[in-house]
């Protein structure tokens, strides 16, 4: 058995496909082509633009309600459309199927690259940093009604002035985020 899986493996690593599609990262402009297909692809089947974000908030009201709590009278879930997406359940809620193809997708190019490593953690600053990071940009997230693919994405291709101020204000975040990592956190 483990003879089957070396061979299989050392096929791989001369195969040409493999090598091309998933060994070796696609060109920018490859995968803005294939992004921007998506995006078609998506609003064509959907009726609405890609997004990511949305879908946590939901996931949040239905581990909030599995306890024991209700979301009916909090203002974001308080439409007939958010009510009726909360009762469909998670299997009938098209962006949280496309969440898990980003999660899956990106675990599955990860393993094809051979880039998986799990690495120690240095320094209880780094926990902090990422944590406080990811909250700051999911609560910024949903005050903008979108994250980078619903509010920058979506936004620019819809020709709306609110994706351009949001690249501008994500572009001055990062200048911003990135020296206060390298000043406190990088040390």
């Amino acid at each position: 058995m483990e003879q089957k899986k070396e061979k299989f493996f050392d096929r791989m690593k001369s195969n040409e496909y493999y090598i091309r599609w998933g060994k070796n990262p696609f060109t920018y402009v490859t995968a803005a082509v294939l992004l921007s297909l998506f995006q078609i692809i998506t609003l064509a089947t959907t009726k609405s633009p890609w997004g990511v974000s949305g879908a946590f908030a939901t996931w949040g009201a239905w581990i909030f309600e599995a306890f024991g709590g209700s979301v009916d009278k909090w203002y974001y879930f308080a439409s007939p459309g958010a009510q009726a997406t909360l009762e469909g359940g998670i299997l009938n809620h098209p962006d949280s199927w496309r969440n898990f193809g980003v999660i899956f997708g990106a675990l599955a190019a990860t393993l094809l690259a051979s880039g998986f490593k799990i690495k120690k953690i240095k320094s209880k600053k780094q926990i902090f940093a990422a944590a406080i990071g990811g909250l700051l940009m999911g609560y910024g997230a949903r005050l903008s009604f979108g994250c980078n693919i619903g509010a920058l994405y979506g936004g620019i291709a819809s020709l709306s002035l609110s994706g351009w101020v949001f690249a501008i204000g994500m572009f001055a975040g990062a200048v911003v985020g990135s020296k206060l990592l390298v000043k406190y956190f990088m040390t």
